[in-house]
């Protein structure tokens, strides 16, 4: 969907236009300084959209980091909110867990550019539709890069192509 208003599982919140429909908060809890990096590349492409950050210092308590960390997402919570964390099973992804109650917080891990881009995006949409909106970013956003762009086409060796001079490269 190039417009993301109108792909499926948007929210309709608002059927007669009296409010707006709500959009989920985005929360990013990561080691210093990359959930304030994240923050700063969104706003190259979304500057309208607000999020909130959590570096973590290495030195830091989880308890306190778990404290600050319910106090943002108090703020983005609008009621429902996704947390974005950058690895599975250390300090930022613990908090998270501790905060994400799978109905309207939710967390994922793995945050990378394309990962947060589409959660901006598509903050309208479904909290549902949102998480699997940035997963599928963040992998799709994964690539080898080499000397020719890549094609989505399977090389396929015909009988007649004996020195293989006639595939699409």
């Amino acid at each position: 969907w190039l417009n993301p208003l109108n792909a499926p599982g948007r929210r309709d919140d608002n059927p007669r236009g009296t409010q707006p429909a709500a959009m989920a908060g985005l929360l990013i809890i990561a080691h210093a300084p990359l959930a304030s990096a994240l923050r700063a590349v969104g706003a190259h492409v979304y500057p309208a959209v607000s999020i909130q950050t959590l570096d973590v210092p290495p030195d830091a308590r989880i308890e306190a980091i778990e404290e600050q960390a319910r106090e943002l997402l108090n703020l983005v919570r609008d009621p429902e909110a996704l947390i974005l964390v950058d690895v599975y099973g250390a300090t930022p992804a613990k908090v998270a867990a501790s905060l994400a109650d799978g109905l309207q917080v939710r967390a994922v891990t793995g945050v990378n550019v394309s990962m947060l881009w589409r959660a901006m995006c598509y903050r309208a949409e479904t909290l549902d539709v949102l998480v699997d909106r940035a997963v599928d970013g963040a992998t799709q956003g994964v690539m080898r890069l080499g000397a020719t762009p890549p094609q989505n086409q399977s090389i396929k060796s015909t009988e007649d192509d004996q020195v293989h001079t006639h595939h699409q490269q």
